[in-house]
């Protein structure tokens, strides 16, 4: 955006060097207040009036864009949509103070963070998946299943609210101060989509008491915290910490309501273990559970292989790596695991980093001291040579050194063969000890980096002259259980690395990995 150009189109084009040398750009120029004029230089009352109203047009296009991929009810038709029962979390955010802002701020000012808490609402709610049905002063309700359904939509409105918390209180409220919320959460059957009001104020309504539910537990709620109903909790299982806050009177409710706080999330990685409360009997996969074990008898005595299990969701592959699991849990190994998210598909070596995060212990109250002596321990588990490995770990899980490790001068490129490299050198360290199982959980869910640490940890050799892996043989084996559930579960040998002193010792391990039909690996 040429902001010279947008200042001369209003005609003000005599504050262009002002604008210039403060550095307001296209990203600056959005958040701009009436305070910020006027520290630019434009005294006049009505100058600060077209260029805020300018703003205010750059706002409101800009949240259009924002919210231009929602999926909004189809009125195309001309008719009113039928009503419909469904399931439905609703969420409830209300800011707080908003009452003392009005009386110290201009009302202009006021308006300006008003526009800015909304967009910050609704850029995080849409972008986790929900619908924000309707702003109420400085409150804001959003559906989570509406207008369409998801299996995650709980968990989805959950981490919604703990962002919405980080992201409201980045905002300025002028004085040094910083923005509050409350936020509650419900979950329940509704009827949505009769149609109340006139013309422009005409809506979807959802009747039920899951709204009137949201906006009790949001008045239950600290400040800057997450309050969810008992059946929000229970579909969210062990995704979550929380914090029991007992059984509760709620106005309007003719029931005591069981009331929990979130903490944050959970450090269990797994969503198998995580939703699903006790582990059922295995029947019928004998034949897969002998191939696994196999596969790890000759790792023990140093043929490694990757098995690769492919199926239908809720087939059961996270089944069958539990039992293996639990099967070896009597013998000496190191175990490592690895666990793909669909919400962390753009965030790199996101499965890396959790799994490192977890085998360090790391607690969220820890200092950024403690936490990298916690790195430190649990990378000289593998490797005594570790002046390019932490820092390039820390690095990766936003750990500063200081003045502990020089800082490493890589590219960009560089940077990302070295940490790929020094992953590999700690599974290799690692596998020279003792027989070495990894589970990738998910992996059609994996990051395109975490893919190319697979193929580094799969064959170290691979590079441009063998694209296609063509040296490693590959097999195909029994279906996995119920005839034409699944496609098949495939098996191949680790490439053996290129002749070195430990060859034999690295070669020791196993890597298992599962993912839906239609998985890259």
């Amino acid at each position: 955006m040429d902001i010279s150009a947008w200042l001369r189109g209003l005609g003000l084009e005599r504050y262009e060097e002002a604008f210039r040398e403060n550095a307001i750009d296209e990203a600056i120029l959005p958040k701009l207040t009436a305070e910020d004029l006027r520290d630019l230089g434009v005294a006049a009352v009505g100058h600060r009036r077209i260029l805020l109203d300018a703003i205010a047009a750059l706002r409101a296009e800009t949240f259009r864009d924002t919210t231009k991929h929602s999926v909004e009810p189809d009125r195309s038709a001309g008719k009113a949509p039928e009503a419909e029962r469904r399931q439905l979390t609703v969420m409830f955010v209300d800011l707080i103070g908003s009452t003392a802002l009005s009386a110290r701020l201009d009302p202009e000012e006021l308006r300006d963070i008003i526009g800015s808490y909304h967009r910050r609402c609704a850029e995080v709610i849409t972008r986790s998946g929900g619908f924000v049905a309707k702003y109420l002063g400085d409150g804001v309700l959003a559906y989570f299943g509406y207008p369409q359904a998801h299996e995650e939509d709980a968990e989805q409105a959950v981490r919604a609210g703990l962002a919405l918390i980080e992201a409201v209180t980045s905002l300025d409220a002028g004085q040094g101060t910083s923005l509050r919320v409350r936020v509650g959460i419900a979950t329940g059957l509704v009827v949505v989509g009769d149609l109340l009001g006139e013309g422009a104020a005409q809506e979807q309504a959802v009747i039920g008491e899951t709204p009137n539910l949201a906006a009790r537990l949001q008045g239950l709620a600290e400040p800057n915290s997450v309050v969810i109903a008992d059946n929000t909790r229970r579909l969210l299982g062990g995704l979550f910490d929380y914090c029991d806050l007992g059984t509760l009177p709620i106005a309007g409710i003719h029931y005591p309501v069981r009331v929990w706080r979130v903490v944050g999330a959970s450090l269990v990685g797994s969503r198998f273990e995580a939703l699903r409360a006790a582990s059922t009997p295995l029947i019928g996969r004998e034949e897969e559970i002998a191939l696994l074990t196999r596969r790890w008898e000759r790792a023990k005595a140093g043929d490694g292989s990757v098995v690769l299990i492919v199926g239908e969701p809720g087939i059961g592959k996270s089944r069958i790596a539990q039992a293996l699991l639990e099967q070896l849990s009597e013998e000496p190994h190191t175990r490592l695991r690895y666990f793909c998210s669909p919400h962390h598909q753009n965030s790199a070596l996101y499965p890396s980093i959790t799994q490192l995060e977890q085998a360090a212990g790391f607690r969220r109250e820890d200092t950024a001291e403690t936490r990298l002596n916690k790195l430190i321990a649990v990378l000289a588990l593998a490797n005594q040579e570790l002046s390019e490995a932490v820092p390039l770990l820390a690095d990766l899980l936003s750990i500063p050194t200081g003045d502990r490790y020089p800082p490493l001068n890589f590219t960009p490129q560089k940077r990302k063969e070295k940490t790929l490299q020094v992953q590999l050198a700690q599974v290799e360290g690692l596998a020279a000890q003792q027989p070495l199982l990894m589970l990738w959980e998910d992996i059609h869910w994996s990051d395109p980096t975490t893919l190319e640490s697979l193929d580094l940890l799969i064959d170290p050799r691979r590079d441009a002259a063998d694209p296609d892996n063509s040296h490693v043989s590959t097999g195909v084996h029994a279906p996995l259980g119920r005839p034409s559930a699944c496609d098949f579960a495939q098996s191949q040998p680790l490439a053996t690395p290129a002749p070195r002193r430990n060859d034999r010792e690295r070669s020791r391990g196993q890597d298992i990995a599962h993912g839906d039909c239609g998985s890259d690996h």
